[in-house]
């Protein structure tokens, strides 16, 4: 599903045309964005809760030279 997909099951569902529906789609996707990024956490009940887990150090392989590379944290 992408965001045409959901703009277009709002418009079904509401008297909004597409570039309303498409434009609640993109503002919901930049408050879920910008919240993530200032590191706070989103819960839509009913449906989940997204947060930031900062990954760990670890190692990954650069297929272009054939060698195993570390990844930082971050």
């Amino acid at each position: 599903m992408i965001k045409n997909d959901i703009a277009l099951a709002i418009e079904k569902k509401t008297e909004y045309n597409r570039a309303r529906s498409l434009s609640v789609v993109e503002g919901v996707l930049e408050a879920l964005k910008n919240a993530l990024t200032n590191k706070e956490k989103v819960e839509i009940r009913g449906f989940g809760s997204f947060k930031v887990v900062p990954k760990k150090t670890g190692f990954g392989r650069d297929i272009r030279r054939q060698k195993q590379i570390r990844i930082e944290k971050g």
